[in-house]
C-alpha cells in the first residue's frame, strides 16, 4: 500500500511540471515491474529509493533532502538538486566523485535521479549489474538465479562487434561498429600507447586478435571494464594526434591516428615552410553570383572587393610575403582548381573569403563567423556548407566531388591533420581580432565541410564576413569602411598567426 500511495503522490506531483509522464519496466530475478518516470528535455528520470527497492538494495533517506544507497563494499550519497555522486567506504571515507551531466530532482520529498548516467556508476559502486535499454524503456537487473517463470532477456553479447582499419599516406582510421550509442569517450596519450575509454558498452575482445600491425598501428589490446571498455593501441614513433569522431546518423565512431609532419631533424620541412605565401580565394565569380542578398547585392563583388583590399595590406605591410589570388576579377574558378592554385604556388595558408545569407527575409542573423574543414556539426553549419558546395552546379563536371559523402569527408579532413591545429590558431587570432573590433557580431568558430577547403594542402578557413540578407550587415558590407574594416581584422589576424608561425618553426 506504501508503494502505490508514493507513486500516487509522485504522479501528483509531476502534474506541476510540464513534463511527459511514463513508466518504465524493470525486469529483475523477482519478477517483472514498473517504476513511474518523468522525462526533462528528453531525459527519463526515476525515484532513487523506487530504484533501490526493486533492485534489493538498501537505502537511508536523511532530512538534507539526499539519500545514501548501500552496496556490498561502498555507500553512495546522492543530493537533491546536484550532480554529484560521492561515494564512501563504509567507515565514511570519500573514495570517489563522480559527475553526471544533469542535475538530480526533489519530487514530493523524493530524489529523482537521471537513469541513463546513473546506470554505470551503480554498477561501479553498489555491486550491482544493470543494463537500461533507453528505446525500450527497460532495465533489466541481472543475477546468478533468473526468475524461472518469467526468464531475464538474454544480455546481448558485445556492444562492439567490429573493428575496420585502414591506413592512407598521412594516417590510420579505425572505425568501431556499435549496436548501441556510445554516449561518453575520451581518449589519452602516454608512453607510446593511445588509450580510448569508451562508457557503457561491452566490445569483444578477440577483435584484438585480427588487427595486424599496420599503419601507426603496431598492436592493440582490448579490455572490458565492468560496463565500460577499453581500446589500447601501440602506435609507432610517427604519431602525432588523434581524434574521435561520431558517424552522423549511426552508432559508431572513427578513430583518426594522425602521422607528423613537422620535424624538428628536418631541415627541407622547414624550409618548406617558411611562411611565404598566402592564398586569398574571394568566393564565387563570373556566372556564379553567390548569395544575392538585399537590393540585389551579389556575394561575389562583395568577396572580391574585401579580398583585393585584404591583398594590398598584406603587400604593402608585409615584406617578404607573396599574395596569390585564386581570382582577381569576376571570373568563374571552379572549386578544385582553387585548391590546384593555392597547392601549385605553395601557399603556406589560404583564406576563402564569403559573405552569408537566409532565405528567411524576417530573420535577424546578423555577424562574422570563421569555419574549419570537418563534416558540419550543427544543422546550420551543414546548411552552409551545402549552400556554398552548391557552385559545383556551374562546373563542367560536378561528378568529380561525388565520393565526397559525409563520411569520406572525415577521410579527406585527415589529409589536413598536420595544418589542422595551425588552421584552429588562425580562426583563433579572427575570432580574438573580430571579437574586439567589429562592428558586426562575431558567430563564433564553426566546423563544416567545404569543397574548397578540400583541394588547399595547407592551414586554411573560409570566413562568412556577415548577412547580405540582414539590412544592417548589407549596408555595411557593401561600403568602403565596411570592406576596408574586415580586410584590415583579417590582415591584423595574420599578422598574429605569421608571428606564431615563425615562433613556431624557430623553436625547433
Amino acid at each position: 500500500m506504501k508503494y502505490f500511495i508514493k507513486i500516487f503522490l509522485i504522479l501528483h506531483s509531476c502534474l506541476l511540471f510540464p513534463q511527459q509522464i511514463n513508466e518504465i519496466k524493470i525486469h529483475t530475478p523477482e519478477g517483472v515491474g514498473t517504476i513511474p518516470a518523468y522525462y526533462r528535455e528528453g531525459t527519463a528520470y526515476i525515484s532513487a529509493a523506487l530504484l533501490a527497492e526493486k533492485i534489493s538494495v538498501d537505502y537511508i533517506r536523511n532530512k538534507d533532502e539526499s539519500i545514501i544507497l548501500r552496496g556490498g563494499s561502498y555507500d553512495m550519497l546522492i543530493k537533491a538538486k546536484n550532480s554529484f555522486y560521492v561515494i564512501s567506504s563504509k567507515n565514511g571515507n570519500v573514495v570517489r566523485v563522480f559527475q553526471v551531466p544533469t542535475s538530480t530532482y526533489i519530487i514530493s520529498d523524493d530524489i529523482f535521479v537521471p537513469l541513463l548516467y546513473s546506470i554505470d556508476i551503480l554498477n561501479q559502486t553498489l555491486d550491482t549489474e544493470l543494463e537500461y535499454d533507453d528505446q525500450r524503456k527497460l532495465i533489466v537487473s541481472f543475477h546468478e538465479s533468473p526468475y524461472t517463470d518469467d526468464p531475464l532477456p538474454e544480455k546481448t553479447k558485445y556492444d562492439i562487434s567490429d573493428i575496420n582499419v585502414e591506413v592512407k599516406a598521412n594516417g590510420t582510421l579505425v572505425k568501431l561498429t556499435s549496436g548501441k550509442e556510445i554516449r561518453f569517450y575520451n581518449s589519452d596519450y602516454a608512453d607510446g600507447i593511445l588509450s580510448i575509454i569508451l562508457r557503457g558498452v561491452d566490445i569483444d575482445p578477440s577483435l584484438a586478435n585480427k588487427i595486424a600491425a599496420s599503419g601507426l598501428i603496431q598492436k592493440m589490446e582490448i579490455n572490458n571494464i565492468g560496463r565500460d571498455s577499453e581500446i589500447k593501441i601501440h602506435v609507432g614513433s610517427d604519431y602525432s594526434a588523434s581524434e574521435i569522431l561520431k558517424l552522423e546518423g549511426t552508432n559508431n565512431l572513427l578513430i583518426t591516428i594522425h602521422n607528423k609532419v613537422f620535424s624538428k631533424d628536418n631541415d627541407k620541412i622547414k624550409d618548406k615552410w617558411d611562411f611565404d605565401v598566402i592564398v586569398i580565394d574571394p568566393g564565387h565569380g563570373g556566372r556564379d553570383a553567390g548569395a544575392v542578398g538585399i537590393n540585389g547585392i551579389k556575394e561575389k563583388e562583395i568577396n572580391l572587393a574585401i579580398g583585393l583590399k585584404l591583398g594590398k595590406l598584406i603587400n604593402e605591410k608585409m615584406p617578404g610575403v607573396k599574395v596569390v589570388y585564386t581570382r582577381d576579377n569576376d571570373k568563374f574558378v571552379e572549386l578544385y582548381m582553387r585548391g590546384r592554385i593555392a597547392n601549385e604556388n605553395d601557399g603556406k595558408l589560404f583564406i576563402s573569403i564569403h559573405c552569408n545569407s537566409t532565405e528567411n527575409r524576417n530573420s535577424t542573423a546578423s555577424g562574422f563567423e570563421v569555419f574549419l574543414l570537418r563534416p558540419g556539426r550543427t544543422q546550420e553549419a551543414i546548411a552552409i556548407a551545402e549552400r556554398e558546395n552548391s557552385v559545383i552546379e556551374y562546373e563542367d563536371d560536378p561528378r568529380r566531388y561525388q565520393q565526397l559523402t559525409d563520411e569520406n569527408f572525415i577521410l579527406v579532413s585527415m589529409a589536413h591533420s598536420a595544418y589542422m591545429k595551425y588552421s584552429e590558431k588562425f580562426s583563433e587570432y579572427l575570432d580574438k581580432h573580430f571579437t574586439s573590433s567589429f562592428r558586426l557580431p562575431n558567430r563564433g568558430v564553426k566546423q563544416a565541410g567545404f569543397y574548397v577547403l578540400v583541394g588547399a594542402s595547407m592551414p586554411g578557413v573560409l570566413v562568412e564576413a556577415g548577412f547580405l540578407s540582414n539590412k544592417n550587415d548589407a549596408a555595411f558590407l557593401t561600403s568602403d569602411r565596411g570592406q576596408e574594416q574586415t580586410a584590415e581584422l583579417i590582415f591584423q589576424s595574420v599578422k598574429s598567426y605569421k608571428s606564431y608561425y615563425e615562433s613556431f618553426l624557430g623553436a625547433q
